[in-house]
């Protein structure tokens, strides 16, 4: 099995910089790096996967994209999969909680299990698992952007849900 190509972009966001990996058959991860960090300044390919994800990103922030099309290359399976799927079907504006989302993952009772899935999401924004809200409407646990539940109101708020 050949390697596959790893394509790197970046992008400025009210968050950060974000990283955003790529192969030639999708997207693979979405970092916020560390405030400071220098980044190189050459561009991606204009056709390829990650320069259209950091243009999705932009427009995304602001305020002219509701949606992602992008090609997506993440490993996992099973149940993590289900959730990611189910998660990404989640529509722009809108929250679900933990639980929703186990149910429409197929396993009402693994709300548990959905937030730790959520923990390791390798997509985020493009995934939204900010839009993954406690049951009672608060706002819960956001690692993944590095400020935590201030991106996730952020975000929420970008988007016109209400917090």
């Amino acid at each position: 099995m050949a390697a596959r190509k790893h394509q790197r972009a970046y992008v400025e966001t009210p968050l950060g910089t974000l990283a955003i990996d790529g192969s030639e058959r999708g997207l693979t991860q979405i970092d916020l790096l560390p405030v400071g960090k220098t980044v190189p300044v050459s561009a991606p390919e204009p056709a390829s996967v990650v320069a259209k994800a950091a243009r999705q990103l932009e427009e995304y922030f602001n305020g002219r994209r509701r949606e992602f099309d992008l090609p997506l290359d993440y490993e996992t399976g099973g149940f993590e999969r289900q959730v990611l799927s189910a998660l990404a079907r989640v529509p722009y504006g809108k929250t679900v909680s933990y639980g929703e989302l186990a149910g429409m993952a197929g396993s009402p009772r693994a709300a548990r299990a959905v937030g730790n899935i959520m923990r390791q999401n390798p997509l985020m924004i493009v995934i939204p698992c900010h839009r993954v809200i406690g049951a009672d409407g608060s706002l819960r646990g956001y690692g993944g952007l590095g400020s935590g539940l201030s991106a996730k109101r952020m975000l929420l708020e970008l988007e016109g849900a209400s917090v």
